[in-house]
């Protein structure tokens, strides 16, 4: 069995933050956010990294990457998320500039990464246990006739910013086998003088802060992967004509899919960590905060 690899989803817009977050400096030595993640997955034994971008970034995130990533022993691939990689047949609409999502991302692995897998967002911190954890569940797992994967879950308390809404995946899931039973994305959560709310049209919902969410923290067999490239036409079909500009391809949304069709199961592994992430510019300072006080404390050295 191939050892684990790591897949970091790095190509998306930053839309929110107002430039290319996934190489902007947080700390006083130069890292970034994934230079953590890094740090992290390779003491949990993964050794074998692919990048998820698109081409137009390439050149200044190659020019960061290369360098923080210069003696660290890890294998690293890249692959490109763009617009025309679709099914034959289909048009990109016009005047669309937004990534089909992280399903799409994963589509376009094919062929690139053949091992199990564990899938990271570039620009979310995890904390040291998760790569651990995952790591260990990716070692020890196969499909036999249904495939396993599994998701590292927070608690929505830890993972929300007051600077405005984020999306998350609000699980469900069997307290007595920790297996998830359903994900459903909410793409506008937001805090309220403490409280943590949802609004889905028109209405707000309230959530309890102890809810468990994803944060596309997955391991999956190369069985999703093929999953994704065979579902890809239909979600076209369906979504294009409904929302040509916006509507995207979600991994939760794809995962909630097999477990409905009795063709997955996705283990729960709990993570009480805290997660920080620069969705707004105006998180900056509070991620630079508490990476100092990592640093401080000594989970982290300060060069590394």
């Amino acid at each position: 069995m191939k050892n684990p690899e790591l897949v970091i989803l790095a190509a998306g817009m930053g839309s929110r933050y107002g430039g290319l977050k996934q190489i902007d400096k947080i700390d006083d030595n130069g890292h970034i956010i994934i230079d953590y993640s890094i740090y992290d997955a390779i003491r949990a034994g993964f050794r074998d990294i692919t990048f998820i971008i698109k081409k137009e970034i390439e050149k200044d995130f190659r020019e960061v990457m290369d360098a923080h990533l210069a003696g660290k022993n890890v294998n690293v691939k890249y692959v490109y998320q763009e617009l025309y990689k679709i099914p034959e047949g289909y048009e990109i609409p016009e005047g669309r500039v937004k990534p089909w999502g992280t399903a799409h991302a994963i589509a376009c692995c094919k062929g690139i990464v053949e091992g199990p897998f564990a899938v990271i967002n570039a620009d979310d911190y995890y904390g040291v246990h998760a790569f651990e954890k995952i790591y260990n569940f990716l070692k020890n797992t196969n499909d036999d006739g249904k495939a396993h994967y599994a998701m590292v879950g927070y608690r929505i308390k830890n993972t929300v910013t007051e600077q405005g809404t984020v999306s998350r995946g609000v699980c469900t899931y069997d307290n007595e086998t920790n297996m998830l039973t359903s994900v459903v994305e909410r793409t506008k959560i937001g805090t309220d003088k403490g409280n943590i709310y949802f609004i889905e049209g028109d209405d707000k919902f309230d959530l309890d802060p102890d809810t468990l969410i994803s944060m596309n923290l997955w391991g999956f067999t190369p069985s999703y992967i093929d999953e994704c490239c065979a579902r890809l036409a239909a979600f076209l079909d369906e979504n294009v004509p409904k929302n040509p500009m916006k509507c995207e391809y979600l991994l939760p949304t794809l995962v909630a899919n097999l477990i409905d069709e009795g063709k997955a199961d996705v283990k729960v592994i709990e993570n009480e960590d805290k997660w920080f992430g620069v969705t707004y510019k105006e998180d900056k300072e509070k991620v630079v905060d508490a990476f100092r006080t990592l640093i401080a404390d000594g989970t982290y050295p300060a060069n590394f």
